[in-house]
């Protein structure tokens, strides 16, 4: 199985070779034009020829005394040579003379200088101890300078942020920025700087067109292996429907052939017109894979900037809330009723807590949606001898639009109108920014299951490592309700009252008193509440966990002081 990795850095990693290519060295395209260092003038000492003594030619004594004498004829065919390249790539200067005996200074096209270098601090949550978080950390990444006095960088390069910082291409000097919003699903996140001297002499990206293949796309970032901007080229080598790493989510996506690392993360793809074409945000690291990394494309750029104009807020992008099977087997499209000339896919379930759950049916044939024709396959057209995945259409719209979808039923052809909302999991993908939830009695820890609460007990390979039970519920369960949570008990703070408990570790909570547990605060309120002599929790597999109720009480207390827990309970589950 391949997996795909974010490409912000740490601060604190060793550099290493990463093979970027240079200003420089990376093949000249015009948003990316960078002049050649002009050559030192030859000595002015009136012989053109060159010197045939060996060793290095004696310094003058008298360098201060000398006058400039006429440049040989080799010189003046070099100086026109310069002039002519400056004037071809728009920089005229009427006064060109014989440049001076250091390098000189080039200059970028300004989609360039709008790129900027993201320094963040995060503080993680942090998930074996709720109360409290981890040890801060910084990272680097990049970002570009849009309209409307905003960067855009990934969501990844500031999750979790306490202070984001940007320095401009060339200066010496950080700003404070202020986080806009972050878009877990696309992994976008959109900054602003409250001073006003960022935003002098700087020409914001402009956004292209959705590229074609073997498109020509130029990404610019600060990677690991220097401090400097960096340049790498490539081409646009795939389009298509992909995993994002950061959300778990499914959105347009393009690969591309050039090379991504650690810190490109959030800096724009150009294209050969100096356009933006998308964010690089993440890479394939595989044994059979070289050079293999994404980018997200204007469209989901342009999604994610307008639904935050739009709402003032990031509302994320809407699903359709089913399951389909393909239809490609004839035998299973004669059972269903479909006609030789109907295609399309089987609803297999719905999520109880979408609105389409009111109209559609499990073994729908969903025909199309908004007017586009759904293959068998599940694919639909995509510009010019392409095919994509039909939920593309699906991510277009808003949360909160409506769209028409048409499905087989019994032989008979229904329209429903659907309004889209974004996917309520029963294991939420983010806790978006929120710190986790916990409650404690009796020394009994429990937490609500997130991914990011997975990743943090198992690591990154946590669909290998944890439970079964867990895993099968992340996978395939659906929440209920929109406030439904999958409670367990994460550990157990060791003390008397809990003897024989102190192997528990991550198992659900099904019931409380013979109650079964909706929510983590549904739980709270009802210990909190609670006047029977015994607090029984049933687990899964049939566990039994029983205390006596003052007791467990009375005994939560010295716990806490004992662990210097400052709460029973996470803020968000007080009354």
């Amino acid at each position: 199985m391949t997996r795909t990795r974010k490409r912000s850095r740490r601060d604190d990693s060793e550099p290493t070779n990463a093979g970027d290519t240079s200003p420089d060295d990376a093949a000249p395209q015009p948003s990316t034009t960078i002049h050649a260092a002009e050559s030192p003038p030859a000595a002015a000492n009136g012989d053109a020829s060159p010197r045939r003594g060996r060793g290095r030619p004696k310094k003058s004594s008298k360098r201060k005394d000398r006058v400039a004498e006429p440049m040989s004829p080799e010189s003046e065919r070099r100086l026109t040579r310069q002039q002519q390249a400056a004037e071809q790539n728009g920089h005229v200067n009427s006064s060109v003379g014989p440049g001076p005996e250091w390098e000189t200074v080039v200059r970028v096209v300004p989609a360039m200088d709008a790129v900027v270098k993201v320094f963040c601090v995060h503080t993680d949550p942090n998930f074996s101890l709720p109360w409290q978080r981890k040890r801060q950390y910084s990272s680097s990444s990049s970002g570009f300078i849009i309209g409307g006095r905003r960067v855009l960088t990934n969501a990844h390069s500031v999750e979790h942020h306490t202070q984001v910082k940007l320095k401009k291409r060339g200066s010496d000097t950080k700003y404070l920025a202020t986080v806009l919003a972050i878009g877990t699903e696309c992994d976008i996140a959109l900054l602003t700087v409250n001073d006003d001297e960022f935003w002098e002499g700087v020409t914001p990206v402009e956004f292209g067109d959705l590229p074609a293949l073997q498109d020509a796309v130029t990404v610019v970032g600060y990677p690991i292996g220097g401090d400097t901007i960096s340049v790498t080229s490539g081409v646009v080598s795939r389009i298509e429907v992909l995993s994002y790493v950061h959300a778990t989510t499914e959105l347009l996506g393009l690969q591309i052939d050039a090379a991504i690392n650690s810190g490109n993360s959030g800096g724009p793809a150009f294209n050969d017109k100096g356009k933006c074409v998308g964010i690089a945000f993440q890479s394939l690291k595989h044994d059979d894979a070289e050079n293999i990394g994404y980018v997200i494309p204007t469209p989901v750029i342009k999604h994610f900037i307008g639904d935050y104009e739009k709402n003032g807020v990031y509302t994320g992008f809407p699903v359709l809330g089913i399951e389909w099977q393909k239809m490609e087997n004839p035998d299973l499209r004669v059972a269903m009723g479909m006609a030789s000339d109907q295609k399309g896919v089987r609803v297999r379930r719905i999520e109880p807590t979408a609105p389409e759950s009111e109209v559609l049916k499990s073994s729908d044939i969903l025909l199309s949606f908004d007017g586009v024709k759904i293959a068998n396959d599940g694919t639909i057209p995509f510009r010019d001898g392409e095919r994509i995945g039909f939920s593309y259409l699906v991510s277009q719209k808003y949360t909160g639009d409506k769209a028409l979808v048409k499905v087989l039923r019994d032989s008979k052809v229904l329209e429903f109108k659907i309004k889209l909302q974004p996917h309520k999991r029963l294991i939420p993908a983010h806790i978006n920014g929120k710190p986790p939830s916990y409650y404690i009695v009796a020394g009994f820890v429990f937490s609500a299951v997130s991914v990011p609460y997975l990743r943090s007990e198992y690591g990154k390979d946590y669909e290998y490592e944890a439970p079964v039970k867990l895993l099968d519920r992340h996978m395939h369960a659906m929440a209920e309700s929109p406030d439904e949570q999958l409670v367990v008990i994460s550990q157990v703070l060791v003390a008397d009252i809990n003897i024989g408990y102190e192997d528990i570790v991550n198992t659900q909570v099904i019931t409380f008193n013979g109650k079964p547990v909706k929510n983590l605060k549904s739980l709270a309120n009802m210990v909190e509440s609670c006047k029977d002599e015994y607090l029984k929790f049933e687990l899964e597999y049939q566990q039994v966990v029983v205390v006596k109720t003052e007791t467990a009480k009375a005994a939560t207390l010295d716990i806490l002081a004992m662990h210097c827990i400052p709460s029973a309970m996470s803020d968000d589950l007080k009354p």
